[in-house]
Parts: C-alpha cells; sequence; structure tokens
C-alpha cells in the first residue's frame, strides 16, 4: 500500500488490493492453511487503511461534507465492527470451521463499506474539496498507513487527536511482532 495520487486513488487501489487478497481465499479450499496466510495480510492492510481513514479521511468528510458528521460516524461504525471480527479471527487457524464463518463475515462486512465509500463517500467528497486538498489528503493517508498499527486494536481510539498519538507506538510493537512470526508471509 502506499500508491500515489489523491486520496480517492490512493484508498480505491487499496480497496482493489483488498479484493485481490478476499478472491485468493475464495479460491482455495476450506481448511488449506494458505487461507490464514491471506487473511492475515487481509487484516494488515486493513488495519493500516482504517487507521488513515480515521486520522485524516473522515475528519475531512466532518469539516467539508454537510451532514459529514453522520457519514463519517456511519463509516467508524464499520471499522468498529469489521475490526471486531479481524481480532475474532486471530485465534482460529485455517482448519477450524469459525474461521471460515468469520471470513465470511469479514469479506461480508468489507465489501459493503466498500461499496458505500466508492458510491455514496468518495464523489461527495470529490465535490467537496479541490484537488489540491484531495492531493493533501492522499499524501496524509500514505504517510499514515507507513506508520499505522497491522494488528486489530478494537479498544484504541479512532478519532484524532488520541488516534493519531498513539497509532505509531502501536504500529512499531506490532511490526516487530509480525517480523518475529513472519505474520502475512506467503511461505
Amino acid at each position: 500500500m502506499g500508491h500515489g495520487g489523491d486520496v480517492i486513488s490512493e484508498l480505491t487501489t487499496d480497496h482493489q488490493e483488498v479484493e485481490e487478497l478476499f478472491t485468493n481465499i475464495e479460491e482455495l479450499p476450506a481448511g488449506d492453511s494458505q487461507r490464514k496466510v491471506y487473511a492475515d495480510q487481509v487484516t494488515m492492510e486493513l488495519v493500516r487503511h482504517s487507521v488513515a481513514e480515521e486520522a485524516y479521511l473522515y475528519p475531512a468528510v466532518r469539516k467539508h461534507i454537510p451532514g459529514g458528521d453522520a457519514l463519517a460516524d456511519k463509516e467508524l461504525e464499520d471499522h468498529a465492527e469489521a475490526e471486531q471480527t479481524m481480532k475474532d479471527m486471530e485465534s482460529y487457524e485455517a482448519d477450524d470451521p469459525q474461521f471460515d464463518m468469520l471470513v465470511g463475515k469479514l469479506m461480508t462486512e468489507i465489501r459493503t463499506h466498500i461499496l458505500d465509500e466508492e458510491n455514496n463517500l468518495f464523489p461527495r467528497l470529490r465535490e467537496a474539496c479541490s484537488a489540491e486538498m484531495l492531493n493533501d489528503l492522499g499524501d496524509k493517508v500514505r504517510q499514515a498507513k507507513k506508520m499505522a498499527p497491522t494488528r486489530p486494536h478494537p479498544s484504541a481510539p479512532d478519532q484524532p487527536p488520541a488516534n493519531k498519538l498513539l497509532a505509531p507506538g502501536m504500529g512499531l510493537v506490532d511490526r516487530m511482532r509480525d517480523a518475529m512470526s513472519s505474520r502475512g508471509k506467503s511461505s
């Protein structure tokens, strides 16, 4: 993740990458251990993506889009549900039926969220903000993703300023844990 361009193209590309990982999971038979590897990769990408949206996208939505508070609150609610699903998924291996149920639930949650963002939120943001503002937001989102956690932290704050203060430290710890465990790496 970290593609360039304005915030909308950055986040849309993230969405496409997550969908590719979902497809990889769906193409494997239930119980295949590679499904867990892909699920870990999905979790890592979604957590970074969500942290960046919560730090920069949703505050911009609140500020620039009429009715933006309600829109941002709905998106944060979607994130909280998905983050809890990802946290629950961590406890299961690919051969556990509960893993399949949770992966299916996550796919449904994320695909619904993506459709809402791409069909509702992004067009309204493009209409409300200048190209310069969208490019600046894209830069901020890319920077946030580099420092963001890679594991779900459902009880962590999801709004500025607390999320901007805590995310880099949690991200460092998560990346260290990932490196030590080879989490998210294909074998």
